[in-house]
């Protein structure tokens, strides 16, 4: 692997692979929180926006672009990132790339295509509104965070959609897409020098210097200094709370959360990373699972998740069961939760929840699109990438103790929130 930092700022590595298939990803760091006083669901409606057209190309040429070639092409807003991302043939992928950094420094923001694109999100919001599992996220998330910038829903509203004008899309952009926030990876096969030559040589093409690069974004010349992001802003703190509401839905869906280590928090993060796939990951023993659905049944989904920020991190745990079955299942949560809390693992379980851990990162690893966007993620929050071996001490190192406490401070039961759909 070669990484490092252009003169223009943008972090950078390439990774070499015996595919014929090449994968390439250009991760931004903005995402939702770094919209300031911009309409709730900019940034969203940016990343949805920049594909509508650049300097030279029209929305139909880009759409159509890496179709013809057999590729895709795709993007994603989370808090804190858009991305944008390329699967093509090796041969290609020097294309994907060139596109790619298009996209991030020339795109012109059509009228005529933002108001398409408008009603697309329009209803996507109202569509979301439909799927109670989906929505509860988000709503239990800006409850928890109301106030704070993590607080704002990625997609907006359709109040925040409606309002937003061209204008707020090209002053995020502005903003926040320059070459210091930004992080390119190329996944391909060849040899990594010469990848690193050739993403370079594309990357100065679109950014050259600070100067040739603000000159190129959005052609509204130098960024002001006090409109660069450069960073994400922090302070989020949460907000405890224990709410139901009444959606008339055939199945009752709960959010039950607490504050986690932030991304930045290192073993303090690999241990929330593992007790969550402890208590409810993919697979069918977790102890989450093997209670609520394949014991007794009662669960249509459940599943602990972990999301890391740059000042904080939340841990949930979710469900989707049968109104009857709702009580049962929360205190079943209760009971879990309580016994993670209070009883730290045995040597041998806690040897199998390593190992079961690893296999599941090697097995999700071995993809190439998955290298491409952990990559970027790794850019763009700690400046270089964590080794395979290095993730593998971390998480060898999380003792049964540093798990208990963990969980004991994470799921005090003066720290849990609680959202319930039914």
């Amino acid at each position: 692997m070669r990484s490092g930092r252009s003169e223009s700022g943008l972090q950078y590595a390439v990774k070499g692979s015996a595919s014929k298939v090449g994968y390439c990803s250009l991760s931004i760091r903005c995402g939702t929180r770094a919209e300031g006083d911009l309409p709730e669901g900019t940034a969203h409606f940016v990343e949805h926006t920049i594909f509508k057209g650049t300097k030279r190309l029209s929305a139909a040429r880009i759409s159509s672009y890496l179709d013809r070639l057999g590729g895709e092409l795709n993007a994603y807003t989370t808090k804190e990132e858009i991305v944008l991302h390329a699967t093509v043939l090796r041969e290609d992928i020097w294309k994907a790339v060139g596109l790619l950094l298009e996209i991030a420094t020339q795109a012109t923001f059509p009228d005529h295509e933002v108001e398409t694109e408008r009603g697309v999100i329009l209803d996507e919001i109202i569509s979301y509104k439909d799927s109670p599992s989906e929505d509860i996220f988000d709503s239990f998330e800006s409850r928890f965070f109301a106030g704070s910038p993590l607080g704002r829903l990625t997609l907006g509203t359709v109040e925040s959609v409606s309002s937003a004008t061209v204008g707020d899309l090209r002053t995020y952009y502005r903003r926040n897409f320059i070459p210091k926030n930004m992080a390119l990876c190329v996944v391909a096969s060849g040899d990594e020098d010469e990848l690193e030559k050739e993403a370079m040589k594309i990357a100065g093409k679109y950014l050259g210097t600070p100067e040739a690069a603000a000159d190129n974004i959005c052609g509204n010349g130098v960024v002001p200094e006090n409109e660069a992001s450069g960073a994400i802003p922090v302070t989020a703190a949460p907000h405890y709370f224990d709410s139901t509401e009444d959606k008339s839905n055939h199945e009752a869906n709960a959010i039950i959360g607490a504050a986690a280590p932030s991304l930045y928090g290192e073993k303090k993060r690999i241990a929330a990373v593992l007790l969550a796939n402890i208590l409810g990951g993919p697979a069918s023993n977790s102890l989450l699972g093997a209670e609520l659905r394949e014991k007794h049944g009662w669960v249509y989904s459940i599943e602990c998740g972990y999301t890391q920020y740059s000042d904080t991190g939340l841990m949930t745990v979710s469900l989707g069961c049968d109104k009857v079955n709702l009580r049962k299942c929360l205190n079943a949560v209760d009971r879990i939760l309580r016994k993670v809390r209070e009883t730290a693992m045995s040597p041998r379980a806690l040897r199998a929840a390593k190992k079961q851990l690893l296999g599941q990162l090697a097995i999700s690893s071995d993809s190439g699109e998955t290298q491409c966007l952990s990559m970027g993620k790794s850019l763009l929050a700690f400046g270089e990438i964590m080794t395979d071996a290095r993730t593998r001490e971390l998480i060898e190192s999380v003792s049964a103790e540093d798990l208990r406490s963990l969980a004991a401070e994470t799921f005090s039961p003066d720290k849990i929130s609680r959202l319930i759909y039914l």
